[in-house]
């Protein structure tokens, strides 16, 4: 079977190498984005997906885009894949791009689609509380996750989740049930079922923007999202601990307390060397912090270096 992947970020990795080790597959390219300056030198890093697949030798391209770049199409066209498989590559393939392979282009969501569509959806389903999400795989179509399904495996969502940890449990299933699906729908196997969208649900791009915290929410609402958010944007909040110094707090490990303070949502509690933070139903417990620019730092060392923070209403 001639495959063309198309796939950026770590990701995409186990699932990329799991079609690798398929002796009945054959990846004739690997398209990922372009590499970015990192860092405040701006050096030039390549995606994770593309340094994996110059590992096995596999030839890489990374157009900044597939629709304006005329020598893209013909390139494809060339490979005769019977399929394009796509994880996570960061942008929409336009439809002459899906025409192309015999068998269509295969895509791989971590969602129990048609729940949970679009570019977050373990920090989504994480975020709403849900109890379960899962793996989905799909035929591509120009909407954003619409496709009919090929198959789908249920993934159980512990009470203290987090993105790091639901991420493991996807590439433990996920790229398993892709390979099993791309052979049976190769012979026949599968018969696409089309969503229904009556049940679909939408997620965002995030931004760091959105993990400014909102004190005045619950309690459980923003223990969630700093789980679904540990990796980005986290969760922070300003400090204004002088006139004309406001600093940025990032909340790196939060727990909820049953400890009482009365005060305002948003304002820190400090109590025998741990610190809190009400929130609209109850109180928050800080349990690493880490001062913008500053190391991270444990609560306990972070009261003592910086006791003023008692009492300071955060925004």
């Amino acid at each position: 079977m001639k495959i063309v992947f198309f796939g950026t970020p770590a990701f995409s990795c186990p699932f990329l190498q799991a079609l690798v080790n398929d002796t009945n597959v054959d990846i004739v390219s690997v398209f990922s984005q372009p590499d970015k300056a990192v860092g405040r030198g701006g050096n030039m890093q390549a995606s994770a997906v593309k340094l994996l697949a110059q590992d096995h030798l596999i030839p890489v391209l990374t157009p900044k885009s597939l629709k304006t770049d005329p020598n893209i199409l013909e390139t494809l066209k060339r490979y005769e894949a019977d399929l394009f498989v796509v994880v996570a590559y960061g942008k929409i393939l336009p439809a002459e791009v899906l025409n192309i392979p015999k068998l269509g282009a295969i895509n791989v969501h971590p969602s129990l689609l048609p729940r949970h569509r679009g570019p977050s959806p373990m920090q989504g389903a994480i975020e709403l509380g849900d109890t379960q999400t899962g793996v989905a795989i799909m035929l591509l179509d120009e909407g954003m996750d619409t496709g009919p399904l090929l198959a789908t495996e249920t993934i159980d969502i512990d009470e203290n989740e987090t993105y790091s940890t639901l991420e493991k449990k996807v590439h433990l299933h996920g790229p398993q049930l892709l390979v099993e699906t791309l052979h049976r729908y190769a012979v026949g196997q599968i018969e696409p079922v089309t969503q229904d969208e009556d049940k679909a649900t939408l997620t965002s791009l995030l931004h760091r923007e959105d993990g400014h915290v909102v004190w005045s929410q619950t309690m459980g609402e923003i223990e969630r999202k700093s789980r679904a958010w540990e990796q980005w944007p986290g969760l922070w909040s300003m400090w204004d601990r002088a006139r004309g110094v406001c600093l940025r707090l990032k909340f790196l490990e939060v727990r909820p307390s049953d400890f009482i303070a009365d005060v305002p949502p948003g304002t820190a509690t400090t109590h025998e060397g741990r610190l809190f933070i009400d929130c609209a139903n109850g109180t928050l417990e800080i349990l690493q912090i880490q001062l913008e620019g500053k190391p991270k730092m444990n609560a306990g060392a972070f009261i003592q270096g910086y006791p003023d923070i008692s009492g300071a209403l955060l925004t």
